[in-house]
C-alpha cells in the first residue's frame, strides 16, 4: 500500500484506515479498524525503504516483551506492500499536553500520583531491558476513568530516530513530566510541543520559582534530576525510575480517590440532556363548562409538542349538574399547581367573592388602660413626689378627678387607696433632685485617660534616665559600650595549596589535561587549566555529568570559601571537601555550589574540615565548536 493511502483503504487485508491523526518526517499515524478482531487500533506507517524501518521493527519486537497494564501494547509489526507498519493498542482519553493546555497545571498530589504511575511502568520496562526514549507529555494518556497509560514505548523514539538505550534520558524526562504537571512547562531533554521551562544562565528555574505552592519534596526531586549540581542528590535515591516511583509513592501516601479526582478534572464531552415536564391538562373556558358536548380546539400544527404519556386522569365523582355559565366573569385558566410526589396538576383560580373590608379603626382610650375607673368608686391618684405639673408623663393628661390633683392636671402617682397604701400597680417613687444623671461610663473614661497620661509620662522619664546612663531605651545593655559589643567574626585567611591534580572518573582514559592542572593554583590567573571541548553539554543527558580538579591542602584544614577566576561564562561549579584523596564524587557530600561568571566565589553554608578540595564543573560555557571550561586561579579560604 503506498504512502498516498486514503481513509477506507485496507492494509494487509485486515486493517481498514479510518482517520489520519498526524503526519511528520515521512511517517503517518492512523486510527484503523481491525476487521478480524473488530476493534480500533493505532497504526504507525513509514515507507519500507526508510532508514528507520529496521529500527522500528526491532523497537516493536522489544516493546512487545513488556507486560504492564499501563503500557499500550504492540499488537503487530510487518513490512508489507512497500510499507513498514506497527500496530498498537488503541487508548481512549486525553493526553497530558492537551490536559495542561485546557485545564492548567495539576494539583501537587495529582501530579505526583500521575508521574509515579508512569515511573512505575517505566521501571518495569527498564527491568525487561526496554527503554522508552521519548517520555514527553504527548505520550502520557489520561483515560476517562483517571487511570494513566504510556504511549509509544520504544516505538516512538525509533520513529524520531532517537537512540534506544536512553535509561538516563527516561529518568530525566520523568522529572520533566513532574515539572510540566506542576507548572505547565516542559523541562525534559526529549523534544516536546509543550512550552519550554524558563531558564536563567542555562539553569532551569525550580518549580517553586515558576508556580507558588509547590511542595518542597517535589521541588527537590525536580531540582535533583534537572539541575543535579545544585541539589543534595546523595539524600535522594532518584538515579533510577524505580527510585523516582518509590519517592513519589511515599509523597502521595494512600492514593484512594486520586484517579477519580483526576478524571473529574479531565475535559469530557457533555451530551445535552432532554428535560420532560409532566403533562398539563387542557384549559377549558368557564363558559364551555356548561356545554359538555363542546368540541375541543385543534392544536396549532407549528406549536404542537409531542409529550410523553402521563398518568391517566381519574373520572369525576358523581355530583350535581354543571355549574351555570356566568357572564360577568372573564375566561381565564388560573395558575397550575404541580405536585412533586404524584405529578398531579391542580389549578388555582381567582376568587369570586370580594375580599371583606378590614375592621374599623378604633380610637385609642382616653386614659391608661390599667387605670381604675373613678366613676366606680376607685381610689384616686396622688401626685408623684418631686414632679411638677410640667414634668408629668404621658398619662398626666388623662382627665381624672380625685384627691391629689385637680381634674385634668395629670398629677397622680401612684393610685391612692385612701389608707396610705398604694395599689401595687405603680412604680416606686424616686426622689428627684431636678438634675439629670451623667452619661453612663463617662466617669470611668476620664479615669482611664488620666491613667494613660501618667503611664506615658513615667515611660518617657525611664527612657530619658536610661539614655543618660548610656543604656538602651528600656535599660538593656551595659553602661560600658565596649562590654556589650558582640565579638567580630574573624576574617577569612588564605589556605596554601600544596598540589593540584585533574579528576575525570567518567572519561575513557580517566584524565583531563593533567599537565595543566597545577596552573589552576600557581598565582597567575593568565595561566589556566582547561577541559576538553565537548560537542554536548555536561549533565544527565550528556556523555558526562561533570569534570574537575582536586586541590591538596597538605593537611586537614577548615574550608569556608573557594574563590575562582574562570574563562567564559556561565560555569556551574560544585565544591566537595574530603579527608581522603577522591577518585569520584558520587560518594562525596556537596559542600556548596553556584553558577559563576568569570570571577566569583562559592561560600559554604558551614565550614567543612578536610585535606582535599574538589572543584567540580557540571556545566561549561559555550565556545566555538562546543563547550569548554577553563580555570585560571583557585583560592581556598578558611
Amino acid at each position: 500500500m503506498p504512502q498516498t493511502a486514503r481513509p477506507g483503504d485496507v492494509l494487509a487485508d485486515r486493517y481498514r484506515l479510518v482517520d489520519l491523526l498526524s503526519e511528520s518526517r515521512g511517517g503517518r499515524f492512523w486510527r484503523a479498524h481491525d476487521r478480524v478482531l473488530e476493534r480500533h487500533v493505532a497504526l504507525h506507517v513509514i515507507d519500507a525503504g526508510d532508514d528507520r524501518a529496521p529500527g522500528l521493527i526491532d523497537a516493536a519486537r522489544r516493546s512487545a516483551t513488556v507486560l504492564d497494564r499501563r503500557v499500550l501494547r504492540v499488537l503487530d509489526a510487518e513490512r508489507l506492500e512497500g510499507v513498514c507498519y506497527v500496530v498498537n493498542e488503541w487508548g481512549s482519553g486525553t493526553s497530558l499536553d492537551i490536559l495542561l493546555a485546557t485545564s492548567g497545571p495539576l494539583s501537587p498530589r495529582k501530579a505526583a500520583w500521575l508521574v509515579g504511575e508512569v515511573a512505575d511502568a517505566v521501571a518495569t520496562s527498564h527491568a525487561a531491558g526496554v527503554t522508552h526514549g521519548r517520555l514527553v507529555p504527548e505520550n502520557v494518556l489520561v483515560e476517562r476513568t483517571g487511570h494513566v497509560r504510556v504511549i509509544g514505548l520504544c516505538v516512538d523514539a525509533a520513529l524520531h530516530g532517537l537512540p534506544a538505550d536512553g535509561a538516563a534520558t527516561d529518568v530525566t524526562d520523568l522529572a520533566g513530566l513532574l515539572y510540566a504537571a506542576l507548572t505547565g512547562k516542559w523541562a525534559g531533554v526529549s523534544p516536546s510541543a509543550v512550552a519550554p521551562a524558563p531558564q536563567e544562565h542555562g539553569h532551569v528555574l525550580r518549580p517553586r520559582q515558576v508556580r507558588a505552592g509547590v511542595p518542597r519534596p517535589l521541588d527537590a526531586l525536580c531540582e535533583a534530576l534537572l539541575n543535579p549540581y545544585a541539589a543534595r542528590r546523595d539524600l535522594l535515591d532518584v538515579t533510577t525510575a524505580r527510585g523516582v516511583a518509590a519517592y513519589l509513592e511515599e509523597f502521595v501516601g494512600d492514593p484512594a480517590g486520586v484517579p477519580e479526582a483526576l478524571a473529574a478534572s479531565t475535559p469530557q464531552v457533555n451530551l445535552p440532556s432532554t428535560i420532560v415536564l409532566p403533562p398539563v391538562p387542557d384549559v377549558v373556558p368557564h363558559d364551555a363548562r356548561s356545554e359538555p358536548d363542546a368540541p375541543e380546539p385543534e392544536p396549532d400544527a407549528e406549536t404542537e409538542l409531542v409529550e410523553p404519556p402521563g398518568p391517566s386522569e381519574p373520572e369525576p365523582a358523581p355530583g350535581p349538574g354543571p355549574e351555570p355559565a356566568r357572564a360577568d366573569l372573564p375566561t381565564e385558566a388560573g395558575l397550575p399547581i404541580f405536585d412533586d410526589a404524584t405529578d398531579d396538576v391542580s389549578w388555582l383560580e381567582r376568587r369570586t367573592e370580594p375580599v371583606p373590608p378590614p375592621p374599623p379603626f378604633e380610637e385609642p382610650p382616653s386614659r391608661p388602660l390599667f387605670a381604675p375607673d373613678p366613676t366606680d368608686g376607685a381610689p384616686a391618684r396622688r401626685p408623684r413626689p418631686g414632679v411638677s405639673h410640667g414634668d408629668a408623663g404621658p398619662h398626666a393628661f388623662a382627665d381624672v378627678p380625685g384627691a391629689g390633683g385637680a381634674p385634668g392636671d395629670g398629677t397622680y402617682w401612684p393610685w391612692d387607696t385612701g389608707d396610705g397604701r398604694g395599689t401595687g400597680t405603680a412604680l416606686p417613687a424616686v426622689e428627684d433632685t431636678g438634675t439629670l444623671d451623667e452619661v453612663p461610663g463617662r466617669r470611668w473614661m476620664r479615669l482611664a485617660i488620666v491613667l494613660g497620661i501618667c503611664a506615658a509620662v513615667l515611660l518617657a522619664t525611664v527612657v530619658a534616665v536610661n539614655l543618660g546612663r548610656g543604656r538602651g531605651p528600656l535599660g538593656t545593655g551595659a553602661e560600658d559600650p565596649t562590654e556589650s559589643a558582640s565579638p567580630t567574626a574573624a576574617p577569612l585567611s588564605t589556605v596554601a595549596v600544596q598540589g593540584v591534580t585533574d579528576l575525570d572518573p567518567q572519561g575513557g582514559d580517566g584524565v583531563e589535561n593533567p599537565e595543566l592542572a597545577p596552573l589552576a593554583a600557581d598565582g597567575d590567573p593568565a595561566s589556566t587549566w582547561r577541559t576538553a571541548t565537548y560537542k554536548q553539554q555536561l549533565g544527565p543527558a550528556g556523555l558526562k555529568t561533570g569534570v574537575g580538579i582536586v586541590l591538596d591542602l597538605g593537611s586537614a584544614q577548615e574550608v569556608a570559601q573557594v574563590e575562582l577566576t574562570l574563562v567564559g561564562a556561565p560555569t556551574e561549579v560544585v565544591v566537595y571537601v574530603s579527608d581522603t584523596e577522591p577518585t569520584a564524587v558520587r560518594d562525596l557530600a556537596v559542600a556548596g555550589g553556584d553558577t559563576l561568571e568569570e570571577r566569583g566565589r562559592v561560600s559554604l553554608e558551614e565550614p567543612v574540615t578536610g585535606r582535599y578540595v574538589v572543584v567540580w564543573l557540571t556545566s561549561l560555557p559555550a565556545v566555538e565548536g562546543g563547550y569548554r571550561g577553563e580555570v585560571g586561579e583557585v583560592v581556598v579560604r578558611g
